[in-house]
């Protein structure tokens, strides 16, 4: 059973934006850093973006640096993932996730709690 509520995926053109949100419905995360996996079929998810307990620290994919921004906001436990720019090597489901392991966890085996996905497609 997934942990974490992801919302906000969907069909975007190239060059658009889209904004995901993850919610954690019956539990805090607030002492967890938060973060963004991506998995495209028939690939490995792959590490986005993470964001630490506090919110000070972020962590970006060399692939989304510039287009991406991770925030999270403590009181209503929500992490969200505003894209920008965005490509069609963008198109994934895209799942948020927690970690003990700090805000530089890359290793999907880090992180122990998962939403369900949304899938964001991004035409050409």
């Amino acid at each position: 059973q997934a942990q974490l509520v992801e919302s906000g995926g969907g069909l975007v053109q190239a060059g658009g934006s889209l904004s995901l949100s993850c919610a954690a419905p019956g539990r805090t995360f607030s002492n967890y850093a938060m973060g963004w996996f991506r998995q495209a079929p028939g690939k490995e998810r792959d590490f986005v973006t993470a964001i630490s307990g506090s919110g000070a620290n972020t962590y970006y994919a060399d692939s989304v640096k510039g287009r991406f921004t991770i925030s999270r906001d403590s009181d209503k436990r929500t992490v969200s993932l505003q894209m920008d720019s965005l490509k069609p090597e963008d198109t994934a489901v895209y799942y948020c996730a927690a970690t003990w392991a700090g805000v530089r966890a890359r290793d999907v085996h880090l992180y122990d709690a998962w939403g369900q996905g949304t899938q964001v497609t991004v035409s050409s």
